[in-house]
C-alpha cells in the first residue's frame, strides 16, 4: 500500500463485535483504534481524525447517533465518513441514522464483504 495507512475507529460496546470489526479492518490494511463507549470515542475521534468511523448506535452511555450528530456539528470532524452498524433495522431507524449524518447504515449481523465494500465506498466519496 503506497499511501499512508488509513485509520479506522471502531465504536462498539460489545467487545466481541468490536474485535470482529477491528479484525475485518486490519485484514483490509487499516490501522484500527477501538472504543467501547461513546464519551471516550468522541475524544478519540477528535484527537485522531480517522479516515473512517464504524459506529454502533446502541451504546451504554451516549447513543451512537448523538456521537454522529456531534461529529457533523464540528467543522474538523464533519467530513469524516461514518458507517453506522446497528441491530436496529426498522426503516425508521435507518432513516434516523442517515438523517443524523451516517454515510452508510448497515444492520447487524454485518458480513466482512459488506463492511469492506461500505468502507471502500465512503473513502472514495470523501
Amino acid at each position: 500500500m503506497s499511501e499512508a495507512q488509513k485509520t479506522v475507529v471502531v465504536v462498539e460496546d460489545e467487545t466481541d463485535a468490536a474485535e470482529m470489526f477491528a479484525e475485518m479492518m486490519r485484514v483490509t490494511g487499516f490501522r484500527v483504534l477501538k472504543s467501547y463507549s461513546s464519551s471516550p470515542a468522541i475524544s478519540l475521534i477528535a484527537n485522531e481524525r480517522p479516515d473512517v468511523v464504524i459506529l454502533d448506535v446502541m451504546m451504554p452511555d451516549v447513543s451512537g447517533l448523538e456521537v454522529l450528530k456531534y461529529m457533523r456539528r464540528e467543522p474538523a470532524l464533519a467530513k469524516i465518513p461514518v458507517i453506522v452498524v446497528s441491530a436496529k433495522s426498522l426503516p425508521t431507524d435507518i432513516q434516523s441514522g442517515l438523517e443524523a449524518g451516517a454515510s452508510v447504515y448497515l444492520t447487524k449481523p454485518v458480513g466482512f464483504l459488506d463492511l469492506k465494500q461500505a468502507v471502500e465506498k465512503v473513502l472514495q466519496q470523501s
